[in-house]
């Protein structure tokens, strides 16, 4: 639905990025700061609107489904330029794993520090490592990795964005605070000085740069997509997801910036959080950084299925006949919906098994089978409901 794909995109739009949007406007001034901010959203607005146009292909090629970006590639731009978009999708999905994976162990080291701070005063020498949250955060997501795709997950998207809105809110409500306690607004048009043309170029540039990593999510656009049921058609669900979705990420970015370097002025931490511009309530703080986190938990989820969607296939068509690849566990635990464990973790099976009970009455598991042909017979019959089905023709002639 369009709800659904809304909590998708703040998802993956709205990270702990924007905690540090008031430093971008700190570099580059009350004019080009808020003008920069405008600019990316409308250029990711219409980029987002050209790209879910590419969901269904023109009748020239049949009626194709581009279910990801790389089959989108393949349909328009040939198969060479699969392996270079390809690769710089995957690469970009790698990358941003990482960038969560330390950011979180960054807002959880914050937490300790924030409360060290508390007990010893703000001069104290309060500092951590980051390498046990690192490894807590990724034991977090071997558990939330059994999520076999975007379909089974929108309930991680809603948790993800009600944190989204809960530390953006914190921050806002921060800065305002410390605005009306200084009764003055911080900040010039030309930005924070530098020593040098070189250096304030420099620092323009990261600035620039940072507003631009916090908006676009086309590469996962179609992955979120091919969720939406039909009618109406994909495209216009999507293009009203991403209005309003960009519509309320560019808000809080304008919200969270302006009143963060209004604040601070040319003193503006490079995270209203962890920088420790705000120390107290140190309980709030504590809150807000917990959000981040569980925030980083759905976003990391958002951002890796492709990669783990891609690894699967690849293994599935290596290894067709493999029983430690294919076979599948399912297992539930409280208050979660019920996970699918498995080596490679493949979707396929948990997405026939969903379909074929309670069309057919049994729970049905094929031992072997073709993963991409599953694949595209289950995906072909959207989300099932009032779907009879009566054949499942493998890639090796076996029907179930």
């Amino acid at each position: 639905s369009v709800w659904s794909g809304i909590a998708h995109i703040i998802t993956a739009v709205i990270g702990s990025g924007v905690l540090s949007l008031a430093w971008c406007m700190a570099q580059l001034g009350w004019i080009v700061g808020p003008l920069s901010m405008l600019i990316f959203a409308g250029v990711t607005l219409v980029a987002s609107s050209l790209l879910s146009d590419c969901y269904r292909s023109h009748s020239e090629h049949g009626n194709i489904r581009n279910r990801s970006y790389m089959e989108a590639v393949k349909l328009y731009l040939g198969r060479k330029n699969v392996w270079i978009c390809g690769f710089i999708q995957q690469l970009s999905l790698f990358g941003t794993g990482i960038a969560y994976t330390i950011t979180a162990s960054i807002s959880m080291s914050a937490i300790q520090r924030s409360n060290c701070f508390h007990k010893e005063g703000h001069v104290a020498k309060c500092a951590y490592g980051h390498t046990f949250y690192m490894l807590l955060f990724g034991a977090v997501q071997l558990l939330f990795s059994q999520i076999p795709n975007y379909h089974n997950m929108k309930w991680l998207s809603v948790v993800a964005a009600i944190m989204s809105f809960s530390y953006s809110s914190i921050g806002f409500a921060l800065g305002f605070t410390k605005v009306i306690g200084n009764g003055s607004i911080k900040g010039s048009i030309q930005g924070v000085p530098m020593a040098t043309s070189a250096e304030k170029v420099w620092r323009v540039s990261q600035a620039i740069g940072d507003i631009a990593y916090a908006y676009p999510y086309c590469v996962i656009l179609l992955e979120i997509q091919d969720t939406l049921k039909s009618p109406p058609p994909e495209n216009q669900t999507m293009k009203k997801a991403s209005t309003i979705a960009i519509f309320i990420t560019t808000a809080i970015y304008l919200c969270c910036g302006c009143f963060g370097y209004a604040a601070f002025g040319n003193q503006t931490p490079g995270n209203l959080l962890t920088g420790f511009g705000f120390y107290e309530p140190y309980w709030l703080i504590d809150f807000a950084n917990a959000c981040v986190v569980v925030h980083l938990v759905g976003g990391y989820q958002v951002y890796t299925q492709p990669l783990f969607s891609l690894l699967e296939k690849w293994l599935s068509e290596l290894y067709p006949n493999n029983c430690f690849l294919n076979k599948s566990y399912t297992i539930t635990l409280p208050l979660l919906p019920s996970l699918n464990l498995n080596a490679t973790r493949p979707a396929d099976v948990f997405l026939c098994a969903l379909c074929l009970k309670g069309q057919l009455g049994n729970c049905v598991f094929a031992a072997d089978y073709n993963s991409k042909a599953l694949h595209d017979t289950i995906y072909e019959l959207g989300d099932c409901e009032g779907v009879l089905i009566h054949t499942v023709t493998f890639s090796n002639g076996q029907k179930l």
